[in-house]
């Protein structure tokens, strides 16, 4: 297992390279550029199209435009909101969130092409049930460029579904129930199986039903859970409001300076600020990785560019509205360069035990302020040893576990290398809060109380909407590689392994993470080629749609259906 988790990660840096990040944010400006800004489209057109003006039963296609924005959206709102931002923060700082921004807005602009070609290469050989994403593409796509090119096209289309349906068993299903159980237990004692038990049980319901419900439940239980976030987020933004000014400049003036160490923060350089907002905002909104276009391809439209066009709005709501709502939440409470939760009266004392390798002394924990220590908690300590490249001084976190013995709580330290004798910065210990972890106490630190609640309602309800969403996503993986009579069994099989990474045999998550980024790299390496390849032809049909919009050739050709009707999808029916 340990060779098999330093391969994961040794792929995981090549596939994440930061020269991968960079050629998708040039991806992304590029066809921002070529579009003329189509952003503006986006938040103009899009939101007139998914009121449902546009909306015809007669269309090709099995949901609504509203539907299929919610569908994608249920897949791309989730932990990514909640603990990527706080993981942004803390390692690269506030400027992060600046690039988080910047990726949000060019990830417009690769959303529209990528939706785009899926729509235009969509198979509709049963109007009411298409196929669409990367993988129709590259083998429609190719076979038309040439006939030569058709089995080169049909085995990129495959290596993509393979690739789509490790993400789906992990990042889409397995993660997020294992997230589920983990926070459900540690907050109310409730075993992590029976969270389980009950995520499979509501999963299988709804993803039995096909896009049709998914679309119905996506439409109902996205805008509930986006409100429900949002409005707990302006409640301590409001508790706060004198501060949002400063941490909006502290936001771009950190994207572009170093930020200077403070309390929990070891301090951050803009090169790195602008790394990890790009990282965790890709992973985010999934810009480029050709996973939703599979959501937007069920829409009923017999215009590919509109359905796009809507798609654009993804990352918008995702990243410039969702995870600004997280960011500004853990900068105000100021969760992220908090203080030390304790001290130690006499500081340890760090012992050589080889040859570079050092650790520091085990010592009783010292009393925390708010609350007790728990056997299993990890802490860290801040230490001064060689240079840090992240945080361009010498500062590094020294991570060790509550132990129990003889009935009293020790700190366990590691062993670490460094070439030069640390020293400890202080006798301060700081609880490690990860991710989702750390906005739950940044929520708590308004009203006790709300960030436990309130992020494991939102985890519940996040991780439902990902799992049915991804669950389509590898359906049509399956439908491409093997066809429909195997589809019932893969919605078995997803459905076990939820149970499966609940039961307790999985120790971390870290493993689970490994493997999706894996996964979700390999999907980035097939489809931003497959853009640069047809990127063309989804710009000219961009042109034309927009030329035609302008000049009034096409609708609306009715008013807007009731609300009701639109999140039901009556209005197709």
């Amino acid at each position: 297992m340990a060779e098999f988790s330093a391969l994961m990660t040794g792929l995981n840096n090549v596939l994440w390279h930061d020269s991968v990040l960079l050629i998708v944010l040039a991806t992304g400006v590029l066809f921002t550029v070529w579009s003329r800004f189509s952003q503006y489209r986006a938040l103009t057109h899009g939101i007139r199209v998914i009121r449902g003006s546009y909306d015809d039963p007669s269309d090709p296609g099995a949901i609504n435009h509203f539907q299929a924005l919610s569908a994608a959206l249920s897949a791309t709102v989730g932990l990514g909101n909640i603990g990527g931002v706080a993981l942004a923060i803390a390692l690269g700082g506030p400027g992060a969130i600046f690039w988080m921004w910047i990726v949000g807005v060019v990830g417009m602009a690769l959303k529209l092409t990528e939706v785009s070609l899926s729509m235009l290469y969509r198979n509709t050989d049963d109007p009411d049930n298409p196929h669409g994403g990367p993988m129709w593409v590259a083998s429609k796509g190719l076979a038309r460029m040439s006939p030569r090119l058709a089995s080169t096209g049909r085995v990129v289309g495959g290596i993509f579904c393979l690739t789509l349906l490790v993400s789906t068993a992990t990042g889409g299903n397995m993660f997020q129930a294992w997230n589920v159980g983990e926070i459900t237990e540690e907050y109310f004692g409730i075993p992590s199986i029976v969270s389980g038990i009950i995520l499979a049980l509501v999963v299988g319901m709804v993803i039995i039903g096909g896009i049709k419900r998914i679309g119905a439940v996506a439409g109902r239980l996205v805008p509930i859970m986006v409100t429900l976030y949002l409005l707990a987020g302006m409640y301590v933004l409001i508790a706060s409001a004198g501060q949002i000014p400063e941490m909006l400049l502290l936001i771009v003036k950190s994207a572009f300076t170093p930020q200077e160490a403070s309390g929990a923060f070891l301090g951050g350089t803009a090169g790195y600020a602008f790394l990890y907002g790009m990282k965790r905002a890709l992973f985010s909104n999934e810009a480029g990785q050709g996973s939703s276009p599979i959501a937007h391809s069920a829409a009923k439209t017999d215009e590919p560019v509109r359905e796009a066009v809507v798609a654009g709005l993804e990352p918008f709501i995702d990243t410039i509205v969702v995870c600004t709502f997280t960011a500004l939440v853990i900068l105000s409470t100021g969760i992220w360069n908090r203080s030390p939760e304790a001290s130690f009266d006499s500081a340890p004392e760090f012992i050589s035990v080889g040859t570079s390798e050092w650790s520091l002394e085990t010592l009783r924990a010292p009393a925390r302020d708010a609350e007790t220590w728990r056997v299993g908690d990890t802490v860290f300590m801040i230490y001064r040893g060689e240079p840090n490249p992240e945080s361009a001084n010498r500062l590094h976190r020294l991570e060790g576990q509550i132990i129990d013995e003889s009935g009293q709580l020790w700190i366990e330290w590691p062993t670490f290398s460094s070439n030069t004798q640390p020293e400890l910065d202080g006798p301060g210990v700081y609880a490690t809060y990860l991710g989702a972890t750390l906005t739950a106490k940044a929520f708590d630190s308004v009203t006790p109380g709300l960030g436990k609640w309130l992020v494991t309602l939102a985890v519940w309800l996040f991780a439902v909407s990902t799992m049915i969403s991804w669950s389509y996503y590898g359906e049509q993986g399956v439908i491409y590689l093997f066809g429909e009579r195997q589809v019932l069994l893969y919605k078995v099989v997803f459905c076990a392994l939820i149970l499966v990474a609940t039961w307790g045999r999985i120790d971390s998550a870290e493993e689970l993470d490994s493997l999706t980024g894996v996964g979700t790299g390999v999907m980035l390496f097939a489809n931003i080629p497959i853009m640069w390849i047809f990127g063309a032809q989804a710009m000219r049909a961009y042109a034309d749609y927009m030329t035609r919009l302008k000049e009034g050739r096409m609708g609306p050709d009715h008013p807007p259906p009731s609300l009701e009707d639109l999140i039901s999808g009556r209005d197709v029916r």
